[in-house]
């Protein structure tokens, strides 16, 4: 498994952290959001998805991505 931490933007609830966590579980990543640090950890099967897929499940949830 491979590990990437994003720091997302608009994150402020528990809704936020369901949202996002759900969306990552949907496409076989597993995801711990951290609304004190502003970051979502994702760990994930290499070869199966990337970090640009995983950023982009985040964003279609309607979060910023920095970075």
């Amino acid at each position: 498994m491979t590990s990437i931490t994003f720091q997302v933007k608009g994150m402020s609830c528990n809704h936020c952290v369901k949202s996002i966590e759900g969306a990552l579980q949907e496409v076989g990543a597993a995801g711990k959001v951290d609304l004190a640090q502003g970051t979502v950890t994702v760990q994930y099967e290499e070869g199966k998805l990337s970090a640009a897929s995983l950023k982009e499940t985040i964003e279609e949830q309607g979060y910023d991505v920095v970075g």
